[in-house]
């Protein structure tokens, strides 16, 4: 598989400095309402079903750092979207779309069918339901080409008209939309995902893509295989616990003696998020040992003369140890360090934790569609 051929695309980085202001911009907007904890951020859960049709509720990429280009139709028209494993549809705005960035800030790259000689009306419903509010449009079908030379024929994507449940996430985000790569079994009316019909139409050699995400730099994005350049020793592979995110069992999360997670441990892998999740009581118990205090939106800080004495954390999957060091639990900028866990508690049905892109970070990613498995190894510095 690894000399399979492959195609790569560039994942630009939103820098640590602005995830970090976006954090005490929250903290401001908290305290300045008298808020316990930010309603988005109470509010943020991955799936579930509402009377009357179906929907999905994801987070609000407030804390995405990686997107990458796609391109839509014919002629190709571009966007930066969001490539996340925690979700399954594509989406992107269309022309005239409400809530949709300005012109001052947040510009977005708005679709057009009607630049388009291989778009064909569907005419389909979509909504996904945010802590916020919906993210509405309809369906469409056109081309879509990854990486510039892997060419999906007719593929059922979202034209969005009103952006307006993402907030000042997408305000603000250097994202214009989202392709879904999880499993078509959470796809909003089942569609098919993208990389599903990649493979169905034999566009990939295999049905593998894999992340590298840089530390402080861009990543990468490979379809079709995996670059055994950008990591070290083997990949080790898990099955999947189910097909519908990029779900595995966790064996434990732990910090020496000092903290072990109770309770279910069911985790994701999730590209769209770039913290680590857990429950909230797990969370606030591995932030005490590590000393972060809890901000009044929920999130964790610690004293950044603390960080480079910090404790490693340990998560075991499939009877593999992977350690991250404690400072790769930091993000540091603007003198202040937040903790990257976030406590969350998700509905009935979902999962327990999320890794993120910190993990992914310091372990090159390996998602294979068919096997319904993942492949870990430790990530090289810098091999981009």
């Amino acid at each position: 598989m690894a000399s399979a051929a492959t195609s790569k695309i560039q994942l630009l980085k939103r820098s640590d400095e602005e995830l970090v202001l976006a954090h005490l911009k929250r903290e401001r907007d908290a305290l300045m309402t008298f808020y316990e904890s930010s309603p988005v951020m109470e509010k943020r859960y991955l799936r579930k079903e509402f009377q009357g049709g179906e929907s999905e509720v994801i987070k609000d990429y407030a804390n995405a750092q990686y997107y990458g280009v796609v391109e839509i139709g014919s002629p190709p028209q571009s966007f930066q979207v969001i490539f996340d494993t925690g979700s399954s549809n594509l989406w992107v705005p269309k022309v005239g779309c409400k809530h949709c960035g300005n012109p001052f800030f947040g510009k977005k790259h708005k679709y057009d069918h009607g630049e388009s000689s291989s778009y064909a009306e569907d005419g389909g419903d979509f909504e996904i339901r945010y802590g916020s509010g919906s993210v509405s449009g309809f369906f469409s079908e056109d081309s879509v080409t990854l990486a510039d030379d892997l060419l999906i024929s007719a593929q059922r994507f979202a034209e969005v008209t009103d952006a307006g449940g993402l907030g000042m996430a997408y305000s603000f985000g250097k994202f214009d939309g989202i392709l879904g790569l999880g499993f078509s079994s959470i796809s909003i009316d089942n569609t098919p995902t993208v990389f599903e019909n990649a493979i169905k139409q034999n566009v990939v050699d295999q049905p593998v893509f894999s992340f590298y995400l840089g530390d402080n730099g861009p990543g990468e994005l490979t379809f079709g295989g995996y670059d055994s350049s950008k990591f070290e020793g083997d990949l080790t592979y898990v099955k999947l616990s189910a097909a519908t995110y990029w779900q595995i069992q966790l064996d434990g999360l732990s910090i020496g003696d000092k903290f072990n997670a109770e309770g279910d441990m069911t985790a994701i892998v999730d590209s769209g998020t770039s913290l680590m999740t857990g429950p909230k009581a797990e969370v606030a118990k591995l932030a005490t040992v590590i000393g972060a205090k809890r901000s009044v939106v929920g999130e964790y800080t610690i004293d950044c003369s603390l960080v480079d004495n910090l404790p490693d954390l340990t998560i075991k999957i499939g009877g593999k140890d992977y350690v991250l060091p404690g400072k790769d639990l930091i993000i540091q900028a603007q003198g202040t360090c937040l903790l990257a866990f976030m406590g969350m508690d998700f509905p009935a049905g979902g999962p327990s934790w999320i890794l993120g892109d910190v993990f992914m970070r310091s372990y090159y990613t390996v998602f294979n569609y068919v096997d319904e498995t993942i492949g870990f190894a430790k990530a090289k510095k810098n091999a981009l």
